[in-house]
């Protein structure tokens, strides 16, 4: 017996230890936001990185995303003659769950990789250690900005792609589907309520601090050498795509559970 709970103990050993220090990472950074000084050439920075020039890969996948979404609805309420449901079920699944999960899994893949390598390069080459010699720490030019500006971007960048989403709903359903374009537009108005898009833009908010956060934290600490690096990004990519799904059922269940 204790041959096999031995590996299962180094286990939940390595994983609490690695929470704990992730928490105490995220905790430092976000300290750094209510102390001066305030690096905004870099904030301005982050946001426009993470936020502006995400906006192709995000608006591409809701896009397509609300246009299958529209064709599968199609397909499967016409065995029971509720065609008519079909922007009502597109706005409530965009908005809550498939705008912010998608986006913030494109961000993961993009800026999420990008930071874990940039800050890995910076650990490898001793660029970090040389802003400790300068008199400026690493956490709040480096890190504090990126996690403020990834929490801040994601939730404009979601409702711009919740707008994407379901307009390609809305250009299949009366394009190839025959709909009124007016009554559905109509149809979907009605049925969206606050609540909806303020879970989703929450989410977003978490989803953006948790990417960045994997980036950072990974990236902060990586191993020496090109394979410290490559193991970095992947586990940031990684590490961040498993959270946002955790993450978005927590929140989920926060919102609409009764």
């Amino acid at each position: 017996m204790m041959p096999l709970l031995t590996p299962l103990g180094r286990f939940a050993l390595a994983f609490f230890a690695t929470c704990g220090r992730v928490t105490l990472f995220a905790l430092e950074a976000v300290s750094h936001w209510l102390r001066p000084p305030f690096y905004g050439r870099q904030f301005l920075k982050q946001l426009l990185e993470i936020g502006y020039y995400s906006l192709p890969v995000v608006g591409l996948t809701t896009l397509f995303t609300g246009m299958v979404l529209a064709l599968q609805g199609y397909t499967g309420f016409a065995q029971f003659n509720a065609e008519s449901t079909i922007a009502n079920l597109l706005v409530l699944a965009i908005t809550r769950e498939l705008g912010p999960v998608m986006a913030g899994l494109m961000v993961a893949g993009r800026v999420g990789a990008a930071m874990a390598a940039e800050l890995g390069t910076m650990r490898v080459t001793e660029q970090i250690d040389a802003l400790d010699t300068l008199s400026t720490p690493p956490m709040k030019y480096l890190v504090a900005p990126r996690l403020l500006a990834g929490t801040l971007a994601l939730p404009p960048l979601v409702a711009i792609g919740d707008i994407i989403g379901v307009m390609g709903g809305w250009l299949i359903g009366v394009q190839k589907l025959g709909f009124n374009g007016a009554a559905y537009l109509q149809a979907t108005m009605n049925y969206l309520t606050f609540e909806d898009v303020f879970s989703g833009l929450v989410k977003a908010a978490v989803f953006g601090f948790t990417v960045t956060l994997m980036g950072c934290y990974h990236g902060f600490y990586s191993g020496r050498g090109a394979q410290g690096v490559g193991s970095a990004t992947t586990n940031a990519v990684v590490s961040a795509s498993i959270l946002i799904l955790v993450f978005d059922y927590l929140l989920t269940e926060a919102f609409f559970a009764k």
